[in-house]
């Protein structure tokens, strides 16, 4: 097979097998410009395999000026060999396997970031952490229901949440249902605390209200966003 590089214009004469039937990425040795060289059929493969090899002198002759610029006129330099200049052909498979383990490092990154920046209640709602064995207590306020002016009824509810370790822990949102008198849930919502990080001993408080509750609610049931109730 004979190569010519399509920017100065040498030419180089190559096996086919050195190219192989997928083809291959080569460089002109003349002037560094590199293409995607296309392989030779199958058929022309095997003949090439079972051709007796040229003379030695036969090779210089076709190439020309082209193999003296391969070879930099010492002899000891092979523009078309299995080393570089040539690169072989990048596998899609591996690239997108080292992708997709990179994602997943940063996502557990991510995860702990969150989990130290005390943004737990979006990490719980997203379902990245739980709450099921935190030691924080939910304490309610009592209820505060009544109509309004305009005809509709205020469900207010308030309270704090308790800390009672020695150590600073998040505060993950919670979940308020109202249960009907066989303890089914018949209206739920989301309260939001007013600090996401709570202090050794300490107290965080948090208050809601919602309109037009069902009126076979008998019981309000307060809990963390992926954990049990305080």
């Amino acid at each position: 097979m004979i190569l010519e590089c399509a920017a100065c214009r040498t030419r180089y004469l190559v096996p086919d097998t050195a190219i192989g039937p997928e083809g291959r990425t080569v460089r002109c040795a003349n002037c560094k410009n590199s293409w995607f060289q296309e392989g030779a059929s199958v058929a022309a493969l095997v003949e090439s395999a079972a051709a007796p090899p040229p003379p030695a002198a036969a090779a210089p002759a076709m190439a020309g000026a082209g193999q003296q610029a391969a070879d930099g006129g010492n002899g000891d330099y092979d523009a078309f060999g299995y080393t570089a200049p040539f690169r072989p052909r990048r596998n899609p498979a591996r690239r997108y396997t080292l992708i997709a383990a990179a994602a997943g490092v940063a996502m557990l990154v991510g995860v702990g970031v969150i989990s130290r920046s005390g943004a737990a209640g979006l990490a719980t709602q997203l379902g990245l952490i739980g709450t099921a064995q935190s030691p924080l207590r939910i304490e309610q306020n009592r209820i505060d229901r009544h109509d309004l002016p305009s005809g509709s009824e205020m469900f207010a509810v308030s309270g704090r949440i308790v800390n009672p370790t020695g150590q600073k822990l998040p505060v993950a949102d919670l979940r308020a249902d109202l249960l009907d008198a066989q303890g089914r849930s018949v209206y739920s919502w989301t309260i939001t605390p007013e600090a996401r990080v709570v202090g050794p001993k300490g107290i965080v408080e948090f208050r809601s209200a919602t309109l037009d509750v069902p009126n076979n609610g008998k019981a309000l049931r307060l809990s963390f966003l992926g954990g049990a109730a305080g």
